[in-house]
């Protein structure tokens, strides 16, 4: 068990704001159509699509996963209390929207400084309305990939 704290693992930060934070990003990045996708009333994912240079408009989903916070900080616990678990759920839920700010903050830095495009931050997130390009990638062996190869010595 790693026992090294999750980065902002202490949030106080409402989710409302941090989402609201994150739309305000998208924005100004020129994001189009920002959509939430709920599951059993709690926030799973932002989508939104983004046009290319080359004209053609692709759609983003940028989930949270809160489950796999949860996790991790229900591991650090020795034997907690049921309210404990609620509050845990809760934390995790901010924690887990407070560490896509922060990544979303640094892409779009390296982005606007001319370090990457676009595209090459977010093809992972790329979505077909049923799965991300690296879900399918997955689910596909990976053979998508090219075979690594070693450079010649000569």
């Amino acid at each position: 068990m790693n026992s090294q704290p999750l980065k902002n693992y202490t949030s106080s930060v409402p989710i409302e704001r941090t989402i609201f934070r994150i739309e305000s990003l998208l924005a100004q990045a020129g994001a189009k159509h920002i959509m939430k996708d709920y599951a059993q009333g709690r926030l799973m994912a932002l989508a939104f699509h983004m046009d290319l240079p080359t004209g053609r408009t692709v759609a983003i989903r940028l989930p949270a996963n809160a489950e796999a916070v949860y996790e991790v900080m229900r591991e650090q616990m020795r034997r907690p209390r049921p309210d404990t678990l609620k509050r845990l759920a809760e934390q995790a839920d901010r924690t887990a929207w407070k560490v896509v700010q922060d990544w979303l903050e640094v892409q779009l830095t390296l982005i606007r400084l001319n370090r990457a495009d676009f595209l090459q931050v977010f093809l992972a997130y790329v979505w077909d309305g049923k799965q991300t390009f690296y879900d399918a990638l997955k689910a596909n062996k990976y053979l998508a990939l090219p075979e690594a190869t070693t450079p010649s010595t000569s």
